[in-house]
């Protein structure tokens, strides 16, 4: 179903006072369609998050690349990343505070139904649309890839409101197996709609083709796989079709 998309940035400002700059892909279309947001890689507001924007809008949704360290700074040496990260983790509500800006400019746009609305992340991205569905986030639908699962607070009974699909590498160094089984009892514990697809041979990162020369350059353990990035797309794209149709 590719379509004729459009595309631009959007200057935009979270209640913690971050500017930040998000990337706006949306089919060219008369009535409004489902909104995504994408939530970066630790590197992030990369052009690969670009991409998966642009690829959910020639699938007919409209996507916002969310910018989650401000002023679209993006990086491809692992401690200047991990630095970034951690300076969302400093205060336990920035994530939220500005995932949720992203989420409430998806909405504002005069292509999105704001009625129907989902989230995807990467890596630290999976973290931050995790942690924005257990806020209790007007979501259908969210995909976490090769994401962090620790929660910054475990999932409240009856508070989150979208399907949830987590898409796991088996060979994930950085999040394991154990950290799987302790999302799970949460989200059980949480009685959510859920679903953890366990991509055989994956490491952290199966879904970024640059994910081999990162892992090289930063001495990371991280690894691309064609096979779980295409297994994993095709079931979120399942995800939101069941969610957002």
């Amino acid at each position: 179903m590719a379509s004729n998309i459009s595309t631009r940035e959007i200057h935009y400002t979270a209640k913690d006072g971050s500017s930040l700059i998000g990337y706006f892909a949306a089919p060219i279309s008369e009535t409004p369609v489902a909104g995504v947001i994408v939530a970066p890689e630790w590197w992030g507001r990369t052009e690969y998050t670009e991409q998966r924007a642009r690829e959910l809008a020639e699938q007919g949704y409209a996507a916002l690349a969310i910018d989650m360290y401000g002023d679209k700074k993006v990086t491809d040496a692992a401690s200047q990343a991990n630095e970034w990260m951690t300076q969302t983790f400093q205060d336990p509500d920035t994530i939220v505070t500005r995932a949720n800006a992203g989420l409430e400019t998806l909405a504002a746009q005069p292509e999105v139904n704001p009625e129907q609305l989902a989230a995807i992340g990467f890596c630290y991205g999976g973290k931050v649309v995790l942690d924005l569905a257990r806020s209790g986030a007007a979501l259908k639908a969210v995909a976490s890839f090769h994401g962090t699962l620790t929660p910054k607070a475990p999932a409240e009974s009856g508070k989150i409101q979208a399907e949830i699909l987590v898409l796991h590498g088996e060979l994930d160094s950085m999040v394991t197996l154990d950290d799987v089984a302790q999302f799970k009892t949460e989200m059980d514990n949480a009685k959510v709609n859920y679903d953890v697809i366990v991509l055989g041979n994956a490491k952290h990162g199966f879904s970024n083709p640059l994910a081999d020369e990162r892992a090289k350059t930063n001495g990371v353990d991280l690894g691309y796989n064609a096979s779980a990035e295409q297994q994993s797309l095709t079931a979120m794209y399942a995800l939101l079709e069941r969610n957002l149709s």
